[in-house]
């Protein structure tokens, strides 16, 4: 089947699997809001997995280590701003994309000015800005709009709002990569610079405005997740700096770039809450569920790795 020589179905079928699983435990009885659950932590994972995913199609060593603390830092800035008033709410979400914005530039600037690999200029930009967040936050909770909270945690005919939202952000990002002159650019970078440089691409733009593209997202994130939370903390988005990663890994996208998986990280994201969430309902102790969630991750990027291979 053509169907199961996609390297991302196999996180969606490891997902419906642990679902299947997890809901047998209980007889049934959190099916429904297992599944909204599911649907919602996975939306944030997949918001920030996005945009991890544009940067690492761009080829080895590509990587933005800076996503936390930009989460923290829109998320705070706009909620402080914002100041529980609903009026502001749009004022609020335009920061949260400047500071993305302005993150992605400075990023970039110190890969291109710097010389030095991503992974070392964004884990640097990283302790900038959680310092920055720190100076604006000062430990206080600062809580959401009333609308945005109603927002963030309310459904649409039965389907999480914030899931809603990661659907439209990945829909268009599919169209990016498939259908767009820019997503077979950046495509083309990944699998080989050199060659995309010859061929006259514009490759630092290219790469400055994914960049940009990914702090953006994680931005949007972090303003969404701080108003689900009910306010924003320094340390919401710390558990996202590898889950940002993984989801595009277990999600079927290659890490030597230039081949994108969109439809993966949704697969992925709702693999890795799944996974958690199984084994807190069979009562593993913590020790124990990082080794098995471990084992399980390897095991699926292993599979899919393997029909992959195979079908080539």
């Amino acid at each position: 089947m053509s169907l199961l020589r996609k390297p991302w179905i196999w996180s969606f079928v490891a997902a419906g699997l642990v679902w299947f699983v997890t809901i047998m435990a209980t007889g049934g009885a959190s099916t429904i809001g297992l599944t909204q659950a599911t649907l919602t932590f996975a939306a944030f994972s997949v918001i920030v997995g996005t945009g991890q995913m544009f940067v690492i199609t761009l080829g080895p060593g590509n990587i933005d280590l800076a996503v936390p603390a930009t989460m923290t830092l829109a998320g705070t800035v706009a909620l402080k701003y914002m100041d529980t008033q609903d009026a502001l709410i749009l004022p609020g979400l335009g920061i949260a994309i400047g500071i993305g914005i302005g993150v992605g530039f400075v990023n970039y600037a110190l890969i291109k000015a710097l010389r030095i690999p991503p992974i070392i200029a964004t884990l640097a930009m990283s302790f900038i800005i959680q310092s920055a967040a720190i100076a604006t936050n000062r430990g206080l909770r600062i809580k959401p709009p009333d609308a945005m909270a109603d927002f963030t945690t309310g459904l649409t005919l039965g389907i999480p709002n914030v899931a809603l939202v990661a659907l439209g952000i990945t829909g268009v990002a599919w169209v990016v990569l498939m259908r767009s002159v820019y997503g077979r650019q950046i495509s083309a970078i990944g699998q080989s610079l050199p060659a995309a440089r010859m061929a006259g691409l514009p490759v630092d733009g290219l790469r400055l405005a994914t960049y940009v593209l990914c702090a953006t997202l994680a931005a949007v994130c972090g303003f969404l997740l701080a108003c689900f939370s009910g306010g924003a903390a320094l340390n919401m988005g710390a558990e996202y700096l590898l889950m940002s990663i993984a989801v595009v890994i277990i999600g079927g996208t290659a890490v030597a770039g230039g081949d994108s998986n969109v439809p993966g990280i949704w697969g992925a994201s709702l693999f890795m809450f799944l996974v958690v969430s199984m084994l807190n309902t069979y009562g593993f102790g913590a020790g124990v569920r990082l080794i098995l969630t471990g084992l399980i991750i390897i095991s699926v990027i292993l599979l899919a790795s393997g029909r992959q291979g195979a079908t080539r």
